[in-house]
């Protein structure tokens, strides 16, 4: 396994465009090395593998989890399988990073993370807009209490998708807007929270495949919090979320990798009044991909005080929350999460 003088071995399952990304993301850093890459059709492992720059590849995804040369694996493979494939990574002796949403359903969460326990190694998902120094800082302040308690939380992400053959877009393999743009939004609101959401609602528009094109969805907080949350194929390109809090309010477009998509700052209101005047938060910005990856290097060399993303509990929370959410706009009604 690694140390921490060695950089911890990755394998990444699959050939998707988001691995590509990861791939190129992650070479300079001295933490973490993609040392191999696997595919089902081994023609198609040894192009990518080229195209990428990875020393090996290989023609199965069960040959990547028997490698005794692969300490962790990056999970990037459609939302259907992320929690197959991550459980047969962690019965492998696998720390596991597995792309967001990281489950299909809470009970396929649930599962992932006892499993994970059972073997005595590390499983997180990845959100790389909870590594930047943006998000940080937020949480950060949020947590010292700059703006009060949180009362009402907007988290919103759209991008536009069209084509039915896009896999974001397929049903059989957990598409839609809530699941891939979505879960950020959910994410965010839940971890500011900082609680598992009591009750939700939501409404849809579907895409002719079955998925949700546009969902927007209420969560109610036992702490007295209400979030709103929106996802959109439909739409052009936007993300941004709002926290509001008893004293003041922050605003953020809480980035995966500033400054694409916008500038590395937000803004900051330290008081309840319309002329309290809103400050602007320059931080550093960065991959996200890089970012998230070398925080997982630490929480494998250095345990849990070492990684910046979601932990286990808020993971869970986060799958339960998308999967009440589409039964909530799928049903019309309202869906208890308090038990």
């Amino acid at each position: 396994m690694t140390s921490k003088s060695a950089p911890l071995r990755i394998g990444v399952l699959g050939a998707a465009n988001i691995a590509r990304q990861f791939i190129a993301a992650v070479k300079p850093s001295p933490l973490v090395a993609v040392s191999a890459v696997a595919s089902r059709d081994a023609d198609k492992a040894a192009a990518f593998a080229k195209e990428t720059g990875v020393g090996r590849s290989l023609g199965s995804y069960e040959a990547l989890l028997a490698d005794p040369d692969i300490d962790a694996i990056y999970n990037p493979l459609p939302n259907s399988l992320h929690a197959t494939w991550s459980i047969k990574a962690v019965e492998a002796g696998k720390h596991v990073l597995c792309e967001k949403p990281l489950a299909a359903t809470g009970a396929e969460a649930q599962a992932m993370f006892a499993a994970a326990a059972k073997h005595g190694v590390h499983l997180v998902e990845a959100y790389p807009y909870l590594s930047q120094p943006m998000t940080l800082r937020v949480r950060e302040l949020v947590a010292a209490g700059a703006i009060g308690r949180p009362q009402l939380i907007r988290t919103s992400f759209g991008v536009p998708f069209s084509d039915p053959t896009n896999v974001r877009l397929k049903a059989d393999l957990a598409g839609g807007a809530l699941m891939d743009v979505g879960s950020y939004a959910v994410s965010f609101a839940r971890i500011l929270a900082g609680e598992r959401p009591s009750r939700v609602h939501a409404v849809a528009r579907w895409a002719e495949t079955g998925v949700d094109r546009t969902l927007v969805g209420t969560l109610e907080f036992p702490g007295g919090a209400i979030a709103q949350v929106a996802a959109s194929f439909a739409t052009g390109y936007h993300r941004h979320a709002q926290i509001a809090g008893e004293t003041g309010s922050i605003d953020t477009q809480y980035l995966n990798h500033p400054p694409m998509g916008g500038p590395a700052a937000f803004q900051i209101r330290r008081g309840p009044t319309a002329a309290t005047a809103s400050e602007t938060v320059d931080v550093p910005g960065g991959n996200g991909f890089l970012l998230e990856a070398e925080s997982f290097a630490r929480l494998v060399s250095g345990g849990a005080a070492h990684w910046n993303g979601a932990t286990p509990a808020e993971s869970i929370d986060i799958a339960l929350t998308l999967e009440a959410l589409l039964n909530s706009a799928r049903s019309g009604k309202a869906v208890d999460l308090s038990a």
